[in-house]
């Protein structure tokens, strides 16, 4: 197993509305994923932390995100061959989060 990629995200919109908007965003993901060919097996919230499972060609990754009063930290366990992606993959869930977790006026 590679090591994690971790994205933290910050935010001032508080923990409550950034699990609100994480939650109200997981269908979207769902459907990206699904469109690019990645199975989601689970996402389950626990309190402010969201476990997933997904897998695809045969590659299973998991992790949480750690929704906190001013950051969002997230968390991915890539296997040695989807790490080689981990670079883009941490900018992309920047991106995504930051568009997310934005406070809108």
């Amino acid at each position: 197993m590679a090591k994690p990629l971790i994205v933290e995200i910050p935010h001032e919109i508080g923990p409550v509305e950034a699990k609100r908007r994480i939650s109200n965003g997981l269908d979207k993901a769902k459907a990206a994923c699904a469109k690019a060919g990645i199975n989601v097996e689970h996402m389950t919230w626990t309190d402010d932390r969201l476990n997933f499972a997904m897998s695809a060609m045969g590659q299973k990754v998991d992790g949480e995100v750690d929704v906190l009063p001013e950051t969002v930290r997230i968390e991915v366990r890539l296997p040695m061959l989807l790490a080689l992606f981990a670079e883009r993959m941490k900018k992309i869930i920047g991106k995504e989060g930051n568009q997310l977790l934005i406070k809108k006026g």
